[in-house]
């Protein structure tokens, strides 16, 4: 017999913040859409957005810090929340290195990396709430691995599109550090998955 009930505020809060990053996917998806002289305003609406997601995970970590009784482990809630704000921090860091970098064109296959990313994060959305049952989630963490494979193809041949052009290298190395991160969202994308299968795992 529990003494107290477990807190269930933690599911509303992963919701909140899976919704954050499908926000900030849609709207790296506008970025990359954008005329070059509009990018600083929609970039400017993407910190927003990774603003607040910073305030979704001190939620979810003050309420790890309060909470007598937690729906699953401590340090999942911990990672769980930690990976899903890496994801917003990548997004900012992209569109942040284009604008600071005076990027001009990027290539066309990085549309294809935001098209991955806003993907995985509606998977990402539609899957929190179903943390309150652990039910229907194999699909999910499948979907995203085969997700960030994808990713995985997409920023390989745009590497290999960047050093095999003969192009100027500072556009190159440029142009590298903005695909490495929304690399680094996909990869955070399918660490969030990992936890949720962990997640499951633990507690069938």
């Amino acid at each position: 017999m529990r003494l107290k009930p477990r807190d269930n505020r933690f599911y509303d809060l992963f919701t909140t913040a899976a919704g954050n990053t499908l926000d900030g996917a849609v709207l790296m998806e506008e970025f990359l859409s954008v005329p070059q002289a509009d990018r600083e305003r929609v970039a400017d609406r993407i910190k927003e957005v990774e603003h607040a997601g910073d305030d979704t995970t001190h939620e979810i970590m003050q309420a790890l810090n309060t909470s007598f009784i937690t729906p699953f482990d401590r340090e999942d809630i911990a990672h769980l929340a930690g990976q899903l704000d890496d994801v917003l921090d990548a997004l900012d860091d992209a569109a942040e290195l284009t604008v600071l970098y005076r990027v001009d064109e990027l290539p066309e296959a990085v549309k294809k990396q935001a098209s991955i990313l806003k993907e995985a994060a509606a998977l990402t959305v539609e899957v929190m709430p179903r943390l309150r049952t652990l039910k229907d989630l194999e699909e999910y963490w499948i979907s995203i691995n085969d997700l960030e494979n994808q990713a995985d193809t997409v920023y390989r041949s745009l590497l290999a599109e960047l050093f095999n052009d003969g192009g100027d290298a500072v556009r190159i190395i440029k142009l590298k550090e903005v695909i490495d991160q929304l690399e680094a969202a996909a990869d955070a994308f399918e660490h969030v998955a990992d936890v949720v299968q962990t997640i499951a795992l633990k507690e069938s």
